[in-house]
């Protein structure tokens, strides 16, 4: 199992979509009247899909997932970008973090980090992910993912084997998650050889939970981490995964 998707709900995907394939300097994937995808190709490590599904209303809170896009020296050049390409200033500032905060054309928060100690990131340094216990959460996200924990005495923070790519960062919340559901999220991909009833009772058993949505029949399966951000995982990819 390895992680696959950022997903944005957006009542414009195809707006939303292309602002973030030209900030990030992604592969254009395909469109459809549901939906937008585009690829983060990260040289050494994962690769990073970011797809923007159609909802009906626009989503609000809660904004408990967000991108940070690496800066420092090309901090305010990279907001400049962003400007043009459709960002305001604004957003909620969801962890302790120096850098600018903006919102995409969907509304969705980001920030552009001043001088971090990050390398071999690519354009996104971080994804931060609320957390109502940041210990447990990390090592839920470790087993769900494979990623290893990233700086010594920070246990909140993850990364991609291989050493390269965005780090997953779990920050304390400031308020226990609603019943509404996050408008971004992550999804899992099975592997070959995985059984997807063994990892749903893990993920239970690690103090996940299986969500049954009624949004009629699915190829996937929907959880919530053990601070209830949701999260998907997706059937074997009939091509294979080269991560």
């Amino acid at each position: 199992m390895y992680q696959e998707n950022i997903v944005f709900d957006s009542v414009d995907p195809h707006t939303q979509g292309r602002f973030w394939q030209e900030l990030l300097g992604c592969k254009f994937l395909g469109e459809e009247a549901q939906g937008f995808e585009t690829r983060l190709e990260i040289p050494g490590g994962p690769t990073l899909d970011l797809c923007f599904q159609r909802v009906a209303e626009a989503p609000g809170e809660p904004v408990r997932l967000h991108l940070d896009l690496l800066g420092g020296p090309e901090q305010s050049q990279r907001a400049a970008q962003a400007v043009k390409l459709g960002a305001r200033r604004g957003g909620i500032r969801q962890h302790d973090v120096s850098g600018t905060v903006w919102a995409d054309p969907g509304g969705n928060a980001f920030c552009v980090l001043e001088n971090r100690p990050y390398s071999s990131t690519g354009p996104i340094a971080a994804l931060p992910l609320d957390s109502a216990d940041v210990s447990r959460d990390a090592q839920f996200w470790a087993w769900l993912t494979g990623w290893n924990q990233s700086f010594a005495g920070q246990p909140g923070s993850l990364r991609h084997r291989s050493g390269h790519g965005p780090l997953l960062e779990l920050h304390p919340e400031s308020e226990p998650k609603g019943p509404a559901k996050n408008r971004m999220h992550l999804d899992m991909r099975l592997e070959s050889g995985d059984d997807a009833q063994v990892i749903a009772e893990e993920i239970v058993a690690r103090g996940g939970r299986e969500l049954h949505p009624n949004w009629g029949e699915l190829a996937w399966r929907v959880y919530q981490d053990p601070s209830g951000n949701e999260f998907c995982v997706l059937p074997v990819a009939g091509g294979g995964n080269d991560d």
